[in-house]
């Protein structure tokens, strides 16, 4: 018997369900204590501190060697002079990687002049400190201390992100500040706003500012030897399968290459250089943990020629992250839905090809992925239940009556209802039972194959306590 029937049966004919499992995952949980953090705020590492620990330097050395695919397209376009967006962070990674003197030497050259963005003055000063004179040294680590203090007020997930690289980058040029920085950061930004935001509500982090959290996760791991991860165990162990089914299934085809497009709002086309950072996010997370099951799905989503970014803009990033060496485990294995019951937040697809249909809703907005379009929805403009691959989307209201007829075991979301309020569920032949919605009116249940079989659902008047 299958055994996915087999705890069905061994349970009431429905049941209630949470969260979407992922295959052969195991809970994180308990294994330490959430609000455990670093030692201690110094940091004793060598340069470079930022992003490259030894390990992904050698193999970034390593495929300049090999001439690899991503390797030779950040030389062509430094070599050939393009206009760089991001022009710091390609001069101080194209440097660190070639050690070429005359490549350092253009990298200071634009952080000594009149270059203000804050992170990427960090990335030279930190990536290329075999070139610099004693003299450039002070200078840059004078503009590293003005920078933290501009943006001391300043408390965006990115603003955060770069006073933290640049306060690593000073450890041993300016102690004081590294430690002073890094204690706040983590005080009152992390532990004092974004841990408790997280682990009671997954929208509290924009998926806009993924990469910057990612950035600020390298550092932290490497310099102060600590995973953030354990401060949200929940959020970051659903962290790689809520971003994958958080695209929208067909690809954007753009000059360049093709890029995945992360659900977003408004009208109009979608933004490519946010769709660069989420590729770029999606690679630094198989980077940061290459042994996690999740990551490894996550890296069989990633690992495709046709999304190699190929820009000015995402052309580093690409280098700086992917590891093509890195085996990758297919995302068609992947649950077809994420249910956070925590959020509120659903998301479902009816398969792993790009022609599937995709439905979000999150507390009462919806949005319809179809035939290669998206476009909003209310939830009463859904008259019949909305079949989703396995899955089956019913607009719930009190009371209602559903008739089962299911060749197969079968997921139903019942969504616009009340959030965390109690229902009371009757299924023919069963006894009345007690459900709760989540956060975001959603109540999610399995009932398994059946005939002819009602349901009925009904407010109830005296929520159990």
């Amino acid at each position: 018997m299958n055994l996915s029937l087999y705890l069905l049966l061994a349970l009431p004919a429905w049941t209630q369900t949470s969260a979407s499992p992922l295959p052969g995952s195991t809970e994180k949980e308990g294994i330490v204590s959430p609000d455990t953090g670093p030692e201690e705020f110094k940091v004793y590492t060598e340069h470079p501190r930022l992003l490259l620990n030894a390990r992904r330097l050698r193999l970034l050395r390593r495929e300049r060697d090999r001439k690899s695919v991503r390797w030779e397209q950040f030389q062509s376009l430094m070599v050939g002079g393009a206009s760089m967006p991001e022009r710091g962070l390609a001069l101080g990674l194209y440097a660190i990687v070639t050690e070429d003197p005359a490549a350092m030497k253009q990298a200071i050259q634009w952080a000594i002049g009149p270059a203000s963005d804050l992170r990427q003055l960090a990335f030279v000063f930190d990536w290329c400190q075999a070139g610099l004179t004693e003299s450039q040294e002070k200078a840059l680590a004078a503009k590293l201390a003005q920078g933290i203090e501009r943006e001391s007020k300043n408390d965006t997930v990115s603003s955060i992100r770069s006073r933290a690289l640049a306060a690593i980058a000073l450890a041993d040029h300016l102690p004081n500040i590294t430690e002073t920085t890094l204690k706040g950061i983590w005080t009152s930004w992390w532990m004092g706003k974004v841990v408790p935001a997280i682990r009671k509500d997954r929208n509290a982090l924009a998926l806009a500012d993924s990469y910057a959290l990612l950035e600020l996760m390298h550092a932290i791991k490497d310099n102060l030897v600590f995973d953030m991860r354990d401060n949200a165990l929940a959020f970051f162990r659903d962290f790689p399968n809520h971003r994958v089914i958080s695209y929208y299934p067909a690809t954007y085809p753009a000059a360049d290459n093709f890029y995945r497009i992360g659900q977003y709002s408004g009208l109009g086309e979608p933004d490519l250089n946010q769709a660069i950072f989420n590729r770029a996010a999606d690679l630094s997370i198989v980077a940061y943990d290459p042994n996690a099951l999740a990551h490894q799905f996550l890296q069989g989503w990633l690992i495709q020629d046709r999304f190699i970014m190929r820009g000015a803009l995402g052309t580093p990033y690409e280098f700086l992250w992917a590891n093509p060496y890195q085996p990758g485990l297919s995302y068609h294995h992947l649950p077809t839905f994420f249910h956070d019951p925590q959020s509120g937040i659903l998301i479902l697809r009816s398969d792993w090809e790009e022609s599937a249909t995709w439905l979000s809703y999150n507390r009462g907005e919806m949005e319809l992925f179809m035939d290669g379009k998206r476009s909003g929805l209310q939830p009463r403009a859904i008259q019949e239940p909305l079949e989703i691959g396995q899955n089956m989307v019913v607009v719930g209201q009190s009371p209602m009556q559903l008739a089962l007829n299911l060749a197969e075991p079968t997921r139903y979301f019942l969504i616009g209802l009340k959030p965390k309020a109690t229902y009371e569920i009757e299924v023919d032949d069963e006894e009345l039972a007690e459900v709760t919605t989540d956060a975001g009116g959603v109540l999610a249940l399995v009932f398994p194959q059946s005939t002819g079989t009602g349901v009925r659902l009904r407010e109830s008047q005296f929520p159990a306590q």
